[in-house]
Order: structure tokens, then C-alpha cells, then sequence
């Protein structure tokens, strides 16, 4: 399962320059923890509880989130100071229970778009099946 994700985020991180930092969250005894392997400048945020951050907002809503400018959003848990922009994607079991998510942030404002977002939900949807599939 590990050399699995780590393929989908190498795979994530090559679709477009504008994804400065890729990392998933899989959700485990309440809150989102995150993979080992990532994407970028290293964060504080190993673990996020679902009633904290866009992450967790996007686990509670259970639908995909697109911040354009985390600075005026104040779930937003700062990572670097150098993100502009995030989505986070939930990935979801066979039964639309979130399993998890991939969680992205851009150095630029506005930087994702409805695109981006099919992407992404397409591949949170192969995650999710090999997810469902493994347990």
C-alpha cells in the first residue's frame, strides 16, 4: 500500500507546476493523519483533528474545498508562508465514507480551478477503491 500512495502523489505532483505541496491524510481514530511520504517543504501538521483546518472541513462536509486565498480563510492552519492557495479532496470507501484525503497547496493565488478539481477527484476515486480494497 505505501510504494502505492507514494506513486499517486509522485503522479499528483507531476500533473501541473502550480502544486507546491502534495501530501494525503488518511482518516484513523478521529483524526486526519498524514502519509509519510509527501511533497514539499516540511509541515507541522501530521495530524489533524476533523474539527480543525480546511482538511477537517472538507472531511466534515465531505466534498472537495478550493481555498484561492488562505489568508482569508481562518481555517486555514499555515503550513508555510509561502501558500497562497489549497484544495483539499476527500477519497471516499465504495459507500461515500471519507477514508482519507490529498491535500494540496500552491504558492500562487487562484492557483487551482474546476479541472484541477476533476483531476483530483478521479484519482481520490482510485485511491479510495484500493483503500476499501486493502482492508
Amino acid at each position: 500500500m505505501e510504494e502505492i500512495l507514494k506513486n499517486y502523489i509522485d503522479k499528483i505532483k507531476s500533473h501541473s507546476e502550480k502544486y507546491h505541496w502534495v501530501g494525503i491524510y488518511l482518516y484513523k481514530d478521529g483524526v486526519l493523519e498524514l502519509f509519510p511520504y509527501y511533497i514539499g517543504r516540511p509541515t507541522p501538521h501530521t495530524k489533524i483533528p476533523i474539527d480543525k483546518g480546511i482538511c477537517g472541513a472538507a472531511f466534515r462536509e465531505n466534498k472537495t474545498l478550493i481555498v484561492n486565498d488562505v489568508s482569508k480563510d481562518e481555517r486555514y492552519l499555515a503550513c508555510s508562508i509561502y501558500t497562497k492557495s489549497e484544495i483539499v479532496v476527500p477519497i471516499r470507501d465504495e459507500n461515500g465514507n471519507v477514508l482519507g484525503e490529498i491535500d494540496i497547496d500552491s504558492d500562487y493565488l487562484n492557483a487551482f480551478n474546476e479541472s484541477d478539481k476533476e483531476f483530483l477527484e478521479n484519482i481520490a476515486k482510485e485511491i479510495g477503491k484500493i483503500l476499501s480494497n486493502s482492508s
